[in-house]
């Protein structure tokens, strides 16, 4: 096992240094609003820094150039030990504060989950928020991806971190020449957007605290926020429909916003199959329940249910995981189906998670072709998505993913059952945490949080994040013999 693991200690150990940076942040807020957690978060950079140099140190006489097996180990050790290391301001602020739901907390901030066991939210020093939300906002797009950017100057290669990181079934290719330069490109799109939509949420009411942790959420499809009523603490149409834009925007693939930019032309979105299935999905959905709900006379009238429903339906479908309403208590059809779009609707390359909508379109071309072969068995039919043919390979590969992604699910929701905790709330929270959507239902809906649970499911539900975040199939290779073997 240790010749699997020496190569990538000082890779490691580097980007946990590089992500000590990220406390700045936080330490910046504190003494602009004089919140006095400053020195904290500085104990808290300097362990994070010091514990990169160790491991850096430790690895370097091993170092060589990564293989591919090696980036799926350290993605995957990455993302616990920076949710580990990012424990520490929390508990050295949050009086009571175990590491266990520290844990729960900065993973699901760093896998963009948004489920949180933190009450009083608006009562936390300013500082403390503003790090929950920038885990968001780093996790969106990856740290490893804004990493590998970098990782040329320490002599290491990145497209192995990228293939394992960056979510999709279309990993392998690039929008510029080198891994670097598209990992730059791709992060400077998030920065643009997500200066835009923090003005716009400005503007539209929020104070700057408020606007810059929602923005970063938003961007992220993260879903924390700085109010235990999350979204329904403003009251606010306008803010609802900002984030909406904005929510809309991040689930979306960022090399197809790099490519509108680039070439200044909107038609880009057009030609994107995933795009245009996410749109309709999303907005034929929202009609379609905003009418159930009318049906039901939820709200008094038609523009109310569909104002609710539209946020709401969006922040679940897109992974984000903001409330403004609780859901709950909707008639059930609806809040259900919001679930099940959480786990089909986002597209690759976006900062959600999930299926995503290209395995979704092309799962549903497969069985088109399928029924047809019923009726022609000697039928050639290449699966096409848009103008493109998928390979069986790539096919094939989405048949995996979608038999572990649903084997996961299940394995982990029984565990929760049989914990103790009831059907709706179990299944829900897993299907919440695996496709980084946050609020379930039950026990751990939009009005509650995962406060309730004990420390088992907590760590049953941190599992499940993580899995999630990296896609399922990043965890389980590392289970594999093969992975193992020289």
């Amino acid at each position: 096992m240790l010749f699997r693991l020496l190569p990538v200690l000082h890779v490691l150990g580097a980007l946990l240094m590089f992500f000590s940076i990220s406390y700045l942040m936080p330490i910046a807020a504190s003494l602009i609003y004089a919140d006095g957690t400053w020195m904290e978060f500085v104990d808290a950079m300097v362990a994070a820094f010091g514990l990169g140099a160790l491991l850096f140190v430790a690895g370097w006489r091993n170092r060589r150039e990564l293989k591919p097996r090696d980036g799926f180990l350290l993605v995957t050790l990455a993302w616990i030990l920076m949710s580990a290391i990012a424990t520490m301001p929390l508990m050295l602020v949050i009086d009571g504060l175990s590491f266990t739901d520290a844990f729960f907390e900065t993973m699901s901030g760093l896998s963009t989950t948004g489920a949180t066991v933190l009450t009083g939210l608006e009562h936390l020093p300013p500082a403390v928020n503003i790090w929950r939300h920038e885990l968001n906002w780093l996790g969106g797009m990856g740290i490893i991806v804004l990493a590998v950017a970098i990782l040329p100057l320490l002599g290491v290669g990145g497209m192995q971190l990228y293939k394992a990181e960056v979510t999709g079934i279309n990993k392998d290719s690039k929008l510029t020449a080198r891994i670097g330069d598209t990992a730059k490109a791709l992060w400077l799109v998030y920065f643009v957007i997500t200066i835009a939509c923090i003005l716009s949420l400005k503007a539209v009411g929020m104070n700057w605290l408020d606007a810059i942790c929602h923005a970063f959420a938003a961007m992220g499809l993260g879903g924390f926020s700085t109010y235990d009523d999350s979204i329904g603490h403003f009251d606010s149409p306008a803010i609802e429909a900002v984030l909406i834009f904005f929510m809309m925007v991040a689930a979306l693939n960022f090399a197809t916003h790099f490519l509108v930019w680039r070439e200044r032309s909107l038609k880009v979105y057009l030609h994107d199959p995933e795009a245009k299935g996410v749109v309709v999905t999303i907005v034929s959905s929202t009609l379609i329940c905003a009418a159930y709900l009318d049906y039901h006379e939820v709200y008094p009238d038609f523009l109310t249910n569909l104002r609710h429903v539209a946020f709401n339906l969006v922040s679940i479908a897109t992974d984000c995981g903001f409330a403004s309403q609780d859901y709950d208590k909707w008639p059930i059809f609806v809040p259900l189906w919001m679930l099940f779009l959480s786990c089909v609707t986002v597209s690759s390359g976006s900062t959600g998670g999930g299926i995503k909508m290209i395995r979704t379109l092309i799962l549903a071309q497969q069985a088109l072709i399928e029924l047809k072969r019923l009726v022609h068995p000697q039928i050639v039919a290449p699966l096409r998505v848009g103008d493109t043919v998928v390979p069986q390979q790539i096919a094939s590969a989405v048949l995996g993913f979608i038999f572990l992604y649903i084997l996961t699910m299940g394995e982990l929701t029984f565990l929760l059952v049989a914990s103790g905790l009831d059907f709706t709330s179990s299944i829900s929270a897993i299907v919440a945490c695996i496709n980084n959507a946050g609020p379930g239902l039950n026990v751990v809906g939009p009005a509650q949080n995962y406060q309730a649970l004990n420390d088992f499911q907590v760590w049953i539900c941190s599992l499940a994040m993580l899995v999630g975040r990296l896609e399922v199939m990043t965890i389980f290779v590392l289970l594999t013999p093969t992975f193992w073997r020289k």
